[in-house]
């Protein structure tokens, strides 16, 4: 069988690899098969946390609207105001509400305030309209 001189497809692929790993130290930037053993290491690593992210995400959100409602002395909890925004047909997801708990705190007390009386509490779920900020 005649030999089979790889030189030019075998560099060209050989350089793309370590492109991936110049940032690394030691072997993890000098190895061919390292590198390709750390490339594959990434990509699930990448595929695994772009789930996780988006949990986190949602917890902190979750933990950033509660400790303001908390802060604010309010008589709810964060379960009771995502459950009455529900019921009041509200659009506020959990990442806007977390943006006005970091940014405009008092607008989202305010927006507490007027979901959770206890005189709506026993009425029928209704769009309510609330106006924020200054008249």
């Amino acid at each position: 069988m005649t030999r089979v001189r790889r030189g030019y497809i075998a560099r060209r692929r050989r350089r793309r690899l370590r492109s991936f790993g110049s940032g690394s130290r030691g072997a993890h930037s000098r190895l061919t098969q390292t590198i390709a053993q750390q490339r594959l290491r990434a990509w699930v690593s990448s595929h695994r946390d772009r789930g996780r992210q988006k949990r986190e995400f949602r917890r902190l959100w979750i933990t950033r609207i509660n400790a303001v409602i908390r802060e604010h002395g309010l008589n709810c909890n964060y379960s009771i105001l995502i459950n009455t925004l529900y019921k009041r047909q509200l659009l506020l997801n959990r990442k806007i509400l977390a943006q006005l708990a970091i940014f405009n705190r008092n607008c989202l007390s305010i927006l507490s305030n007027e979901i959770i009386k206890k005189e709506d509490w026993n009425e029928s779920p209704q769009k309510i309209s609330i106006r924020l900020g200054s008249p």
